[in-house]
């Protein structure tokens, strides 16, 4: 059972936190950006992988074109316009960690982003994020 102080699901919770804050805000220029220090301190994080961190934090806005592709094609009944921003978040991390940017095995980033949404998310969060996520997976390993 994963431990809720793993650094790797820290780095993780960070990188959402980090990138919900910058797709939040991108509109907004006179909202200024909460530091990293200050999200660890205010989570009360000891300690976090900082290289999966970084690789999140850089390689999802890097690919969000092809990730929101992929999010289009296996979840068609939600335009992403309409999706809630936590979840487009939690379903463009565990895609390009799993999918495209390899760090992570598919199955695991899967995992982790359902725990992320149960944590993070809505009430259907979970289910939503395990349906696109599972469509994924099981196109790649078929």
């Amino acid at each position: 059972m994963k431990r809720a102080t793993d650094p790797r699901h820290l780095a993780r919770v960070l990188a959402l936190q980090k990138l919900f804050s910058l797709d939040f805000n991108k509109d907004t220029s006179q909202i200024e950006e909460l530091p990293l220090d200050d999200l660890v301190t205010l989570d009360e994080i000891e300690e976090y992988n900082t290289e999966l961190y970084e690789k999140i934090v850089s390689g999802v806005p890097e690919n969000t074109e092809t990730i929101d592709k992929m999010i289009t094609q296996y979840a068609p009944q939600w335009p992403i316009a309409q999706m809630k921003l936590v979840d487009i978040q939690i379903l463009r991390i565990a895609i390009f960690e799993g999918f495209i940017g390899k760090i992570t095995p598919p199955k695991v980033a899967l995992d982790e982003a359902i725990e992320i949404a149960k944590e993070f998310g809505g009430e259907t969060s979970s289910k939503f994020i395990n349906g696109v996520l599972g469509a994924i997976y099981e196109k790649g390993n078929n």
